[in-house]
């Protein structure tokens, strides 16, 4: 029998009134709302309801359970009512988001017989209770009225009221804070610097968060979640990580959401390198991820194809019982299909217990990215007849399936079906994956009307789709209207500028591509730098195009000079139609043979044994060239080799490819 029972059940039968000081031991422990209720039946019966200790302990354990009608009845059944009493019952309004009831409870203590008048732990109270329910903007107004009636925030209020003005954005309040906390001698507060650093961050304000932490120096657990999260809010990952070190280095003992918070930092700033490393370092440092770290990290080793990485993280997740968590299963769906293994995706789908929007978006997007249109199609019919609601995600991942398999007619049906059936007006990405629809299938007059047609202004994404679409077709006409616009909506993207010289150079229009050139020359801009990333024996590698630092530089180079001379017998010639440069033919091959993912291909073939299938994922769209030379090598080498590049994967085998040259 527990204690808070026992003393229930003592208090129903011994044969004396309970003792006043019994019966605020048993309400401290007691458990549920009944048992509460029969306890204050007991105090009634023995005469105990309006001594002053038994209606305190009454009031806060009601408040404990919610019940703040109850409480209310006992606060109004008390002789003589105080300060505590009220400011509880202001505060559990408050923090049940009932800021009007809050608020009418505040004048009510001054109009009552006896007037009471509300103190700085009512104000705290009040500030506190409505930013911890989501009604921050009423806290900030609480907060000013506060001020107005000359009350001062004491620690606590400052911190609570910098939380409300962070989740608003009005730093300039914020400010004011700042200034009173100084003036009132807590700025070096831990609380208040922890505050501070979070409303900075929420605001925007990164060289600010940097600023208050170096004046402080204060090196906890709760200043350095704050710090990770405002840097990484305002895409600081090198500064977070920075100042992360120095927490490590100084021997602060960091907890579990320490260490997922910079994690999480790398991951969403694309340092995905730097998040697989700090995932292992965590664990050397004898901290266990939980269910939050585990899809924090998942994206990294999806996006670096770390595919032995996401397996053991899965294996662990098995351990500790986390697939049940619908975010862990989500996240390894995501995981498995970026790395190739679309089959593992749907094996891991099927078994989870229970499902949301995200799980299915996560499937039916991974079958898109792999050309699977049948099965993501298939797949959004089932989620529909299980009456899981789609929603914007839902449907830029059907209309991405269809225009990578070239479904146009079905394409142009789920649009409509999106509005006329779902109510769900299309986006910019709905239209963006139109334009590419009926770009990819010829119709570029037609994708040039929609885009004149949209009820807002197209952006960057939806030009971009034309334009490259205008690169498969050859429309050089199309190709420097949408360059154009693109050139005003996005100035320093060097994509843009690539793709209008690829084009003019696959017409041989070398005075278009000097032009393009002499712009880029203009704005100080460089064409980005192909990148791929191969995991070799549980090690990712990076290959950079035209660098030379990988340690097997050499023998990568000499195998892809076998391959040349291999390719070159058989009658394979490089496409030189996708190199930038007006120059001789074998300057031009040269250049097309160290684009990275050919580089990583290569350090793949003389690292594994043969058979033994290899997974690149790059940074840029595979060229034409590289596609060519991906199908020759899986048919000469005997390999599968899949390539995940910005637009999907390409799984060659047997010399074919899966997207049927179509991409």
């Amino acid at each position: 029998m527990s204690r808070s029972t026992s003393l229930v059940h003592f208090l129903r039968h011994v044969s004396f009134p309970p003792d006043p000081h019994l019966l605020p031991t048993a309400l401290k422990s007691c458990p549920t709302p009944p048992l509460a209720r029969a306890l204050h039946a007991a105090a009634v019966a023995a005469g105990l309801a309006g001594d002053p200790f038994v209606a305190s302990s009454l009031l806060h354990t009601y408040l404990r359970f919610g019940a703040t009608a109850d409480a209310r009845s006992v606060l109004d059944g008390m002789p003589h009512k105080t300060v505590v009493g009220w400011s509880a019952l202001v505060a559990a309004h408050a923090a049940r988001g009932d800021a009007e009831g809050a608020l009418r409870l505040l004048d009510e203590m001054r109009r009552g017989a006896g007037g009471v008048e509300p103190n700085v732990i009512t104000w705290n109270g009040l500030v506190s209770g409505l930013n911890r329910s989501g009604r921050a903007r009423d806290a900030v107004a609480a907060l000013a009225r506060m001020h107005g009636e000359g009350f001062l925030p004491d620690v606590t209020g400052i911190s609570c009221a910098l939380s409300a003005v962070g989740d608003v954005d009005e730093v300039s309040v914020g400010e004011q804070l700042h200034g009173y906390a100084v003036k009132a001698g807590c700025r070096l507060d831990a609380c208040v610097v922890t505050a501070l650093i979070d409303m900075y961050g929420k605001c925007g304000r990164a060289e600010e968060i940097v600023r208050v932490f170096e004046e402080s120096s204060h090196m906890d657990v709760a200043s350095c979640n704050a710090l990770v999260a405002g840097l990484s809010r305002n895409s600081q990952a090198s500064e977070a990580l920075r100042l992360f070190k120095e927490f490590v280095g100084r021997g602060v003992e960091l907890n579990v959401v320490s260490w997922t918070s910079i994690v999480a930092c790398c991951v969403q700033n694309g340092r995905d390198l730097e998040a697989v490393e700090l995932f292992r370092e965590m664990q050397a440092h004898g901290i266990e991820p939980n269910k939050v770290t585990i899809p924090c990290v998942l994206p990294a080793f999806a996006n670096v194809a770390a595919l032995m990485h996401g397996r053991s993280a899965h294996c662990f997740a098995v351990r500790k019982g986390f697939l049940h968590d619908i975010y862990v299963g989500s996240a390894l769906v995501d995981m498995y299909a970026k790395c190739g293994r679309v089959r593992d995706a749907r094996t891991i789908f099927d078994s989870m217990p229970s499902r949301n929007v995200v799980s299915w978006n996560a499937m039916i997007g991974g079958y898109a990215m792999h050309g699977e249109a049948a099965n993501a199609v298939q797949l959004f019919r089932s989620m529909l007849m299980r009456k899981q609601k789609p929603d914007i995600v839902t449907f830029t991942c059907v209309l991405a399936a269809c225009s990578q398999a070239g479904l146009t007619e079905e394409g142009r049906h789920y649009f409509n079906e999106m509005q006329q059936e779902h109510g769900i007006s299309p986006r910019m990405e709905h239209y963006a994956c139109m334009v590419t629809i009926l770009g990819r299938a010829g119709k570029l007059d037609e994708a040039y009307d929609l885009i004149n047609e949209m009820p807002f202004e197209p952006d960057g994404c939806v030009w971009g789709s034309l334009l490259g679409s205008c690169r498969v077709h050859g429309n050089v006409d199309l190709a420097e209207v949408a360059a154009e616009k693109l050139f005003h909506l996005e100035p320093e993207n060097a994509g843009n500028y690539v793709l209008l010289s690829n084009i003019y150079a696959s017409k041989k229009l070398w005075d278009g591509v000097n032009r393009v050139r002499e712009m880029m020359k203009d704005v100080g801009m460089k064409k980005e730098k192909g990148c791929s990333w191969i995991e070799i024996k549980n090690k990712v590698h990076m290959l950079l195009a035209g660098d030379n630092s990988h340690p097997m530089m050499s023998a990568i180079t000499e195998k892809l000079k076998q391959l040349t001379i291999e390719m070159r017998r058989l009658g394979f010639a490089p496409s030189t139609d996708f190199v930038l440069h007006d120059v001789e033919e074998q300057e031009k091959d040269d250049i097309l043979a160290v684009h990275s993912e050919k580089l990583a291909v290569a350090l793949g073939l003389i690292s594994t044994s043969p058979g033994t299938p290899l997974r690149v994922i790059k940074n840029l769209r595979i060229c034409g060239d590289c596609h060519e030379a991906m199908k020759f090598i899986s048919c000469f080498e005997g390999r599968e080799i899949s390539v995940r590049d910005t637009n999907r994967f390409h799984h060659f085998r047997d010399g074919k490819c899966s997207c049927g040259d179509y991409w």
